[in-house]
């Protein structure tokens, strides 16, 4: 009796093993197998900006750019001169006064290119009186100056690096004034040619009233000229200018040839 409750023990012992090592042979993996894995959404292919196509639109933009960039100035916009000479004088002027009175000038250019501009002008010369004049004038001694505006085109013409030439023209203000000392002259005197020169007395003789001692002429003329300049390493020009002057006003008239030598910058 025992023993048959033994082996029926035994019995049930084994079979409860067989399941539960069944049981775990089902729970594991199988050997060499590798879990599956879930495949990694795909992601779409992002367009990159083409780098040597950047590039070379870059470049045509840059050229362009240059292209319509504006070229450098080969000429100051503006001028300025100063100088001084001497004046050989002209015309009826020439005849009451000596050659070679002192004179000093000044200018300023708008220059609108490398060729042409605008210039404007003042002189001032000393008009010293032959002694002829002074003889006709009565007079022991005697003043005469002048004071010139013009305004004008200026022509340059550039020859080499160094050297240049320019032409100038254009209207001109010339006021003449004056005064006679010692003067003897009284007033019905006969109107000499220089009388008529001096103050523009048109009558036969010198009129009572008015002085006739000084001098006070107004006139409007021309005024044309030309000169070489030198540029010098500092960037400063060197200039030789001749010009000749007319004005007239008031039945005289004035002439005048001024000689120039200055700087320009």
């Amino acid at each position: 009796m025992i023993g048959k409750f033994a082996t029926a023990t035994a019995l049930r012992l084994l079979i409860l093993t067989v399941l539960l090592v069944g049981h775990g042979f089902a729970q594991a993996p199988v050997t060499g197998e590798a879990p599956a894995t879930p495949a990694a959404p795909q992601q779409p292919a992002t367009q990159q900006p083409s780098t040597a196509q950047s590039s070379a639109d870059q470049e045509a933009t840059e050229e362009e750019s240059s292209s319509r960039r504006k070229k450098p100035k080969n000429f100051k916009s503006w001028n300025y001169n100063v100088g001084l000479g001497a004046n050989v004088n002209s015309g009826t002027t020439k005849t009451f006064v000596r050659g070679g009175g002192p004179l000093v000038a000044g200018g300023v250019a708008r220059n609108a290119s490398k060729y042409l501009g605008l210039r404007a002008d003042a002189v001032f010369a000393d008009l010293p009186l032959r002694q002829s004049s002074l003889t006709l004038a009565q007079a022991g001694s005697a003043s005469s100056y002048l004071f010139a505006l013009t305004l004008g085109p200026v022509i340059n013409i550039p020859v080499t690096k160094e050297w240049g030439g320019y032409l100038v023209f254009g209207g001109g203000y010339y006021h003449r004034w004056g005064t006679l000392s010692s003067n003897t002259t009284f007033p019905g005197s006969f109107c000499t040619p220089f009388f008529i020169w001096w103050t523009g007395c048109s009558a036969a003789s010198i009129p009572a009233s008015g002085s006739f001692t000084t001098s006070d002429q107004n006139h409007f003329g021309y005024d044309v000229g030309a000169g070489i300049s030198r540029k010098m390493p500092s960037g400063v020009d060197l200039y030789a200018e001749f010009r000749l002057m007319h004005g007239s006003g008031n039945g005289t008239t004035t002439d005048v040839r001024p000689i120039t030598l200055g700087v320009r910058w």
